[in-house]
């Protein structure tokens, strides 16, 4: 079984409850899949959909969020925030072919360390039925560096023409 699909997941998880539950589980020895790389933010409230956008974008095969309980937040409200916005991206996601099992929220305080082994092996269990994600991983580092060249060398023409200095007809591209 050395070639079964192993997903990549991004966590991301809050600082006062997940975070210290998936310690808690790390402290505690609980065995669960090491399938998720941990992002910690101070709260869920503050997850912008594009983050969660260039999870996939960069080749993520899931993201699972995960914060306080539903009226236990530290900020007051920010999990309902995130609430409404995961189930927004989840959406945008199923728009874009991206299946919205991809995207799941949780809540696991910071007590319930065996909870969050229990979320993660159903997170990998559920993507690895689902398989690799169908979202093709942006271009090379090298290639988006000569294409941002290019576009800089075009924004300097563009500043020369504003500032009304001769510039060539028609400026070579450079390869």
């Amino acid at each position: 079984m050395a070639d079964e699909f192993e997903p990549k997941i991004l966590g991301i998880l809050c600082n006062w409850c997940t975070y210290a539950g998936a310690d808690l589980a790390g402290t505690s020895r609980i065995q669960y899949p090491p399938n998720v790389r941990v992002v910690r933010v101070m709260c869920t409230g503050r997850i912008d959909p594009a983050f969660i956008l260039e999870a996939f974008s960069l080749g993520a095969d899931a993201v699972l969020v995960s914060g306080c309980h539903i009226g236990d937040c530290h900020y007051i409200a920010g999990n309902f925030k995130a609430r409404r916005r995961i189930a927004l991206t989840r959406k945008v996601l199923e728009e874009f072919g991206i299946d919205g099992k991809r995207l799941k929220m949780t809540f696991v305080s910071a007590s319930e360390g065996a909870l969050w082994a229990e979320v993660v092996k159903n997170m990998v269990n559920d993507i690895k039925k689902l398989g690799p994600t169908p979202v093709q991983k942006r271009v090379k580092a090298g290639a988006a560096h000569a294409a941002a060249g290019a576009a800089d060398a075009d924004l300097a023409e563009l500043q020369k023409i504003g500032a009304g200095k001769k510039v060539e007809a028609a400026p070579v591209q450079k390869s």
